[in-house]
């Protein structure tokens, strides 16, 4: 199928002269490569047609954001399916089976509800993609039209652990995961350092809205098997994944795993359910009263809500009472300044409230923040700051609180 640079502008243009055409971002990354190698000589005369809508930021679209080309949605991960009111959806899919059934693969999440959705369906079908089952699974008769490509997925991950971040992942794994545990582990280094250091933990489960590398390895050692969970027992259960190409082949025609909407998995309600629901998320800052920045700093967004505060508050909610929600954070920037503020950034948003905050975990220990007085979190929180802050974080918190901060 060619992708003609003028078919590109007249489809900015449409029906309405030079107005701007949304294109929301979960689509970008299968239309933009291709635009990019067809524009061509139009591409000044794309500039300011086309408009990216960001409902989870990364680095491909911080920076037409800050610039004002592009725009960012505050919104929760679980709610992003009530959206889709698209006229046409291109999904990448798996080759249809024997008996027609193509798979969603990677990405379940929002795709199913924009699936429901749309007027049009046109496939990608991907050589490239795994089969995955649950919600993944559509029938390639609900296709309008099919394009046979054969393009490698996007690759996450490989980097080694920081030896902070590494020390933050065993404090984890050793004081607040137990055996028997569902885990949920945002994206990123802190997350996959705690998976790490799982390795002698016992039938671990995972109820998770993503998933990388490290569960592979648990899975082969046999420290997760989904034992305890009391509904998709035996299951691994997701919404999206990212990974090295040996993620896709874990998973791929692999009935241990089910990759189920993004609106189910992120349903706070059903994450309570689960034992020992041990929620693991990062974040970017975090004030002294325990207020959570995730999505921005300052006022550059920089990613967004996703599902942290949908499995912070299931955790919190656990029917069994033993779930632990975790922020966990180095105690540093790069440059040395301080992760753990008096006060948020002007112009930052806060992500995880400090009324949804239980531990708070960094290369120095671990703070446990619920149900503690401003005065009380702001003593726990200047425990775990690098020992260069602490002064200056003491003498702040008792310009803030008129008083010394103490447990």
């Amino acid at each position: 199928m060619e992708w003609e640079g003028n078919a590109w502008v007249e489809c900015g243009r449409g029906a309405y002269g030079q107005q701007r055409r949304g294109m929301c971002t979960p689509l970008a990354p299968a239309l933009l490569p291709k635009v990019e190698l067809a524009v061509g000589p139009h591409r000044n005369e794309l500039k300011g047609i086309f408009r990216s809508l960001s409902l989870f930021m990364a680095a491909n679209v911080r920076k037409p954001v800050a610039e004002g080309r592009s725009d960012a949605v505050p919104i929760f991960l679980q709610d992003i399916p009530r959206l889709f009111h698209q006229k046409i959806l291109r999904p990448d899919v798996s080759p249809p089976d024997k008996h027609g059934y193509c798979s969603l693969g990677t990405s379940v999440d929002c795709v199913r509800a924009a699936l429901m959705h749309s007027k049009k369906i046109i496939a990608l079908v991907n050589e490239k993609m795994p089969r995955t089952f649950g919600d993944a699974i559509v029938h390639s008769s609900h296709f309008d039209a099919a394009v046979k490509v054969n393009v490698p997925l996007p690759q996450h991950g490989g980097k080694a652990p920081t030896e902070i971040e590494t020390k933050i992942g065993k404090l984890i794994a050793e004081n607040l995961v137990v055996d028997g545990a569902t885990l949920q582990m945002g994206i990123g280094s802190i997350p996959d350092s705690v998976l790490s250091a799982l390795t002698d933990h016992k039938d671990l489960g995972v109820h998770s809205e993503m998933f990388a590398d490290g569960i592979v390895d648990l899975v082969a050692l046999g420290a997760v098997t989904n034992r305890y969970k009391p509904f998709h027992r035996g299951r691994i259960v997701g919404s999206f994944l990212i990974g090295s190409q040996k993620l896709y082949d874990f998973v791929d025609d692999n009935p241990f795993i089910e990759m189920l909407e993004i609106n189910y998995v992120n349903n706070t309600g059903i994450i309570a359910r689960n034992p020992n629901m041990t929620a693991i998320n990062s974040c970017i800052e975090v004030d002294l009263s325990g207020q959570v920045v995730s999505d921005s700093i300052g006022t550059r967004m920089y990613s967004g809500f996703g599902g942290q505060v949908d499995f912070i508050r299931g955790a919190a909610e656990g029917t069994d009472g033993k779930g632990k929600p975790i922020i966990a954070l180095p105690s540093t920037t790069n440059k040395g300044e301080s992760k753990i503020s008096p006060f948020i950034k002007q112009g930052a948003g806060v992500v995880t409230t400090r009324a949804h905050v239980h531990y708070v975990v960094t290369e120095y220990g671990i703070a446990y923040l619920f149900g503690k007085s401003l005065r009380q979190r702001s003593y726990e929180l200047i425990k775990i700051a690098h020992p260069n802050h602490r002064e200056s974080l003491e003498k702040a918190a008792f310009e803030r609180l008129k008083c010394m901060p103490s447990p």
